[in-house]
């Protein structure tokens, strides 16, 4: 095997060779005045200036085909540069239609997000204010009913507004104005896109110019085939950022917004329990509640037309199910006020309180402490202090105050709704005839006029003319006071 060196000597030597062989020494001879002179051209110097030739001639073969084809040459490079120029436009196009796309999807992201935000909302500032009008009238009543469900705290400590409570309800077919929500915090929608900078036409040349052709490789490479095509762009939008974040958002809040219905019925079902006790509480005192209701409806005076529930909304949610719900439980927190209102006017305590007052005599038949007879008792008595406060034991106006036979000095109060209640053996009446008086409100001191046989108060109910037990009264208040 050769050695490099080796190698490399035999093909100089045959290169060499090849040039005196091809380019033999030769001489030109001159003759001038009789003179004589030649020059010597060696290979080497041939060889050099056959090179020089041929790229000479080169050259000149460029430039007459460049000249001949000039307007060939720069026709060709402007329809190239047209169709590039074309499809960089295109290509622009498709991106602007896709980022327009984009955006859409994003704002229409971001609507659905604030509308259901919104309508979470309603949902919550009408639990609010439901919760609000519910405690008023727990405290009205003066009953501890049963808690709400846990789930109701949702609406105090929400991530959501609450705002400022509201039972704003409007009719299906009718237009229903409501406020806009707080403003949610959204991803930041990109901005227009900017220019983007175009090729510089080229020039009309006889020469390829460098940075034409630097161009035409950026281009080429901008403009890629296997680059994602407008409709692989919209495909993904599902998986943009910005969409996936906005549809998890939508999702949650619609999440919290899921129960609402269900808790409104609970709810619903709560204060039906409410408004069975102090039904219940009215039936043990004696009086019909059904009765009752419509005798307080005549007296108050009720009506209106008929409207089904299922063309009322809730304003700022459309949820028929939250809607029909709130509504129901809305109509028996009603019932529950009305009827606590209306049993303001039941006398459910005592006349006199406190450890100083014994029930003497109770209600019904009885030996006469006078006659030894028996005879009918139609009231409790309650024996105590000399001059002891007798107190109303509801509201209502004095129909009689004075003196009245067998009942000595006697306050008779009326109630409403066909509720009475006498107070006999006063020692001093307070009130006078036609005074409006309140709960607890003094109407005179005790004492022992009339048939009585010591201090006492005799302590009297009557409903629909006829006298009742208070003592299904008094025990009956026993449950809600």
């Amino acid at each position: 095997m050769r050695a490099p060196k080796e190698t490399t000597e035999t093909f100089l030597e045959r290169v060499w060779s090849w040039l005196h062989r091809t380019f033999p020494e030769r001489q030109i001879y001159i003759r001038s005045d009789g003179r004589v002179q030649f020059f010597t051209f060696g290979p080497s110097l041939q060889a050099t200036l056959a090179g020089l030739a041929l790229i000479f001639l080169g050259w000149v073969a460029f430039a007459t085909v460049n000249v001949v084809f000039k307007d060939r040459i720069i026709a060709a490079k402007d329809h190239r540069f047209q169709q590039m120029q074309s499809a960089y436009e295109n290509r622009l196009a498709d991106l602007q239609i896709s980022y327009d796309d984009l955006n859409g999807a994003l704002v229409g992201a971001e609507d659905k997000f604030k509308a259901t935000a919104d309508a979470l909302t309603a949902k919550q500032n009408a639990i609010s204010g439901f919760l609000s009008r519910k405690a008023q009238v727990e405290a009205s009543v003066g009953a501890h009913a049963p808690e709400i469900p846990a789930a109701a705290t949702v609406y105090q400590s929400g991530g959501v507004d609450n705002g400022v409570a509201s039972d704003s309800v409007g009719f299906s077919g009718a237009p229903a104005d409501s406020d806009d929500a707080a403003d949610s915090s959204l991803t930041v929608m990109p901005g227009p896109a900017l220019p983007q900078p175009r090729v510089e036409k080229p020039r009309k040349s006889s020469l390829l110019d460098g940075a034409w052709t630097k161009a035409e490789k950026f281009a080429s490479a901008l403009f890629d085939r296997r680059g994602p095509s407008p409709r692989q762009i919209s495909a993904a939008y599902s998986q943009h950022p910005a969409l996936k974040a906005l549809g998890a958002e939508t999702a949650r809040v619609a999440a919290l917004g899921s129960d609402e219905a269900q808790l409104m019925t609970q709810t619903e079902t709560v204060l039906n329990g409410d408004v069975g006790m102090l039904r219940a509480t009215v039936k043990s005192a004696g009086i019909d509640p059904d009765q009752f209701q419509r005798k307080a409806a005549a007296n108050d005076g009720v009506g209106g037309p008929e409207i089904p529930l299922d063309q009322v909304h809730i304003e700022g949610d459309d949820d028929p199910k939250f809607a029909d719900a709130y509504l129901r439980a809305g109509a028996v927190l009603d019932e529950l006020n009305n009827l606590s209102s209306e049993m303001a006017h039941i006398p459910l305590t005592t006349p006199v309180a406190g450890a100083a007052f014994d029930r003497s005599s109770g209600f019904g038949a009885r030996i006469d402490p006078f006659n030894g007879h028996y005879a009918f008792h139609p009231g409790v008595d309650f024996a105590g202090p000399w001059g002891a406060a007798v107190s109303a034991t509801a509201p209502g106006k004095v129909v009689f105050a004075g003196n009245r036979g067998g009942y000595g000095n006697m306050v008779e109060i009326d109630h409403g709704f066909g509720i009475h209640t006498r107070y006999g053996h006063l020692s001093k009446i307070t009130v006078a005839l036609g005074a409006q008086v309140g709960k607890g409100s003094v109407v005179g001191l005790l004492g022992s006029t009339g048939r009585s046989t010591g201090p006492h108060v005799h302590y009297e109910v009557w409903y629909d003319d006829k006298v009742r037990n208070p003592n299904s009264f008094i025990e009956a208040g026993r449950h809600v006071l």
